[in-house]
């Protein structure tokens, strides 16, 4: 009977002294515990071994970083690096700013006779398409000029002479991606991708070298069509792909005689070269004689005779970050160099747009940008300064057009989705997510705003290096998702006890549904 002198003692005190604490499983964390968990769930794939992971998470409205991974690491931003750049160029050169390009001549004009040359001045405009050219060349024969004695000549001289930038593949050239950088360009449609021009390539008959079309029709490239049209039904195999350092530009392979025609960019070699080429067809279409194309600076004193004006910034950065056009970012940085130094340069307009960063409370020195893009692997960053930029601009005049310009999850338009359009539909973070994504070689990224569950907004900076395979987009998604699932602090009612069902709180299996990560 002893042994059971304890057990009654412990009824007893329990009557008299309340439930008796008995140990049981631990509860589930709430709150920012429950997130830091989440996320730590979610880059604990295995895809991610061996790979550099950084992540953090900003509450700006407490000034609480509620997750941090690898915060102070710098890593390859890729396209990221396109916020420093977007929030540099709103803060030096407003969200106003726009691009003039000019047609001028010091030239005395008799009747219809120029008697010397004909200026096409750029200052960097990304956006002048052919109808543009068009639009300028009917201005100068609307001033009654017949024929041009001397030469059109192609001004590029707003910006410095170096068209690509540090580190940036040499095997990339060829792409619409990594076009030259110059103060005067065309670009082939609304997308902007200047530097470029659009190839058409459609099958003929089985057997038959295919047909290509450039748009527009330029002889800034060389056209090399080897690729045939293959029988009906097979495989297509086309390959356009512009010589390294040169202006011959190879078709190859075969296009099944039944296939719709492929389009594809190619970049051009001398960007000044191809605007006045597409200006000078416009002015014979308009009947103004031109015998001679040429380069140089426009003179002192020139009179203007056409002139045309971009859209201002606030627009341009829609196909700037919606597209993630890289020319528009380098035009970008050294317009900045040229408003705040007087020098077009990568070095000139890199300086400003760290001093810029300065100013938006970014440390300089714990970033390496050596281009506005991220085209470039020599870029390293940290997230915890992408965070805290993206936190700090949410307070400057222009931040609703710099938000705006983001990528939107889910959104289909491409201008509104971007390149989040196929991402994160129907789930929490649709038409909430809006980011800047970054793909390199080995690098995916991720970083922008996110409207949490109780209706606050978060930022985050997501910088994946070094992995194997493919790009594990899903993984940023997952923690986009996540962060959009977020209560914030406040504690929740305990839940119910589910023995049934082995749970383990109410809030973690809820918020992690949608991912298996989680």
């Amino acid at each position: 009977m002893r042994r059971w002198v304890p057990v009654l003692v412990l009824i007893l005190f329990g009557v008299l002294a309340g439930p008796l604490a008995v140990s049981s499983p631990s509860a589930a964390p709430t709150g920012p515990d429950a997130l830091r968990a989440d996320l730590d769930r979610i880059l604990a794939d295995p895809r991610l071994a061996g790979s550099h992971a950084g992540v953090v998470v900003r509450d700006p409205d407490t000034d609480e970083v509620l997750y941090s991974r690898q915060p102070a690491a710098r890593a390859t931003p890729a396209s990221t690096a396109k916020l420093f750049t977007a929030a540099a160029a709103l803060d030096e050169l407003g969200p106003g700013h726009r691009f003039r390009t000019e047609v001028r001549t010091a030239a005395p004009q008799a009747g219809s006779l120029l008697l010397g040359d004909l200026h096409l001045r750029g200052t960097g405009d990304p956006t002048m398409l052919a109808t543009d050219y068009d639009r300028l060349a009917a201005q100068v024969a609307d001033s009654g000029v017949r024929v041009v004695r001397g030469a059109v000549r192609a001004d590029a001289t707003w910006f410095d002479d170096v068209p690509l930038g540090t580190g940036w593949a040499w095997d990339d050239e060829p792409y619409y991606y990594s076009a030259p950088v110059s103060a005067l360009t065309v670009a082939p449609t609304e997308d902007y991708d200047a530097g470029t021009v659009l190839l058409r390539v459609s099958p003929a008959a089985p057997g038959r070298p295919v047909r290509v079309e450039a748009r527009p029709a330029t002889g800034a490239i060389r056209l090399d069509v080897r690729a045939t049209t293959g029988e009906p039904g097979s495989e297509p195999a086309l390959s356009v792909t512009r010589e390294h350092g040169g202006d011959r530009v190879v078709v190859s392979g075969s296009l099944p005689a039944d296939a719709e025609p492929v389009e594809e960019y190619t970049s051009v070699r001398d960007p000044a070269a191809y605007a006045v080429d597409v200006f000078t067809r416009a002015l014979r279409a308009h009947g103004v004689r031109v015998d001679r194309t040429g380069a140089g600076a426009t003179p002192d004193g020139a009179r203007l005779l056409a002139e045309r004006e971009s859209m201002p910034l606030r627009e341009l950065l829609v196909p700037f970050l919606k597209l993630s056009n890289n020319g528009h970012a380098e035009v970008l940085v050294k317009e900045m160099g040229r408003h705040a130094r007087g020098t077009g340069s990568w070095p000139a307009g890199l300086d400003v747009l760290t001093g810029r960063l300065a100013e938006l409370g970014v440390d300089p020195a714990r970033l390496r940008l050596v281009d506005g893009s991220g085209l470039s692997a020599v870029d390293g960053i940290p997230p915890d300064q992408q965070a805290l930029l993206l936190d700090q601009v949410r307070s400057r005049p222009w931040f609703a057009d710099f938000k705006a310009a983001l990528p939107l999850a889910g959104a289909p338009d491409r201008m509104v989705g971007g390149t989040l359009r196929n991402r994160m539909a129907g789930t929490p973070a649709e038409r909430n997510v809006a980011a800047k994504t970054g793909s390199l070689s080995g690098v995916s990224s991720l970083a922008g705003y996110v409207t949490a569950a109780d209706g606050r907004e978060l930022v985050f900076s997501v910088l994946f290096n070094d992995f194997l395979g493919g790009a594990p987009t899903d993984l940023e998604d997952a923690i986009a998702v996540r962060l959009a699932q977020y209560p914030g602090t406040a504690q929740r009612a305990p839940a119910v006890a589910r023995k049934d069902t082995g749970g383990t709180g109410a809030e973690s299996g809820a918020e992690c549904s949608w991912t298996k990560s989680c």
